[in-house]
């Protein structure tokens, strides 16, 4: 999630840069899991840090219909995000794929795995997997930054990812009512769509998030921040 900004350079920042940076908090929130507007499930989004490595798990499932999977692993310098590794895996109506990254920051590449083959990608930028690259979104909102285009890691190749602002509605979700701050993914293909519903009260943790992916819609919707 299923969701850039401009391409991130390099993690060297002066000292005063990093301490006055703003950084995301740790969380734990619950969500209504909805595929094809009539499948209900439950979803949970766990922010945590130990020491310096910062983990991102999220988990979704409707009985009998679909589940999600994903994890991300990053260390945060600053307001700039850089991941290790990252792994997602769908299961819809029992069929599925697990997707894994691997990143190298020291050779500036991507490991990514798919269906028993790896392929090593060259990350000329700063590429991230779909949680680091929320919480790298997150974190420009926070710090003033954002401006739309991402490097994101897919399965043969590392694609630029253009983000948008699309308002500030103010949007009625299970856990409340929330101002946010709306993020769509700019995709070349008019069949699928990414739009996330951010809420600055929260530091931009995710409200709302609607994905058509393969033509099959997803929603979440946050019920609880735990």
């Amino acid at each position: 999630m299923g969701a850039s900004i401009a391409a991130i350079g390099a993690l060297s920042m002066t000292a005063p840069t990093i301490a006055s940076a703003k950084t995301v908090k740790p969380s734990s929130a619950d969500y209504s899991f909805t595929v094809e507007d009539k499948y209900k499930g439950t979803a949970t989004r766990n922010l945590s840090k130990s020491g310096n490595i910062w983990k991102y798990n999220v988990n979704a499932r409707v009985a009998g219909v679909a589940t999600a999977s994903q994890s991300s692993n990053f260390v945060l310098v600053g307001d700039n995000v850089s991941p290790t590794q990252a792994s997602t895996t769908y299961k819809i109506f029992g069929v599925g794929r697990t997707h894994n990254l691997n990143f190298n920051g020291g050779k500036k590449q991507v490991a990514s795995t798919y269906k028993g083959k790896t392929i090593n990608l060259n990350m000329a930028q700063q590429a991230f997997d779909d949680l680091s690259l929320e919480v790298q979104i997150r974190q420009d909102l926070l710090n003033g930054k954002f401006s739309g285009n991402y490097y994101m890691a897919k399965k043969d190749k590392i694609e630029k990812t253009p983000f948008k602002k699309s308002g500030t509605p103010k949007i009625t979700v299970p856990a409340g009512t929330f101002d946010t701050v709306r993020v769509d993914r700019i995709h070349d293909d008019n069949s699928r769509s990414t739009s996330f519903w951010l809420a600055p009260s929260l530091d931009y943790l995710p409200v709302k998030v609607s994905q058509i992916n393969d033509g099959k819609k997803m929603d979440l919707e946050l019920t609880k921040v735990n």
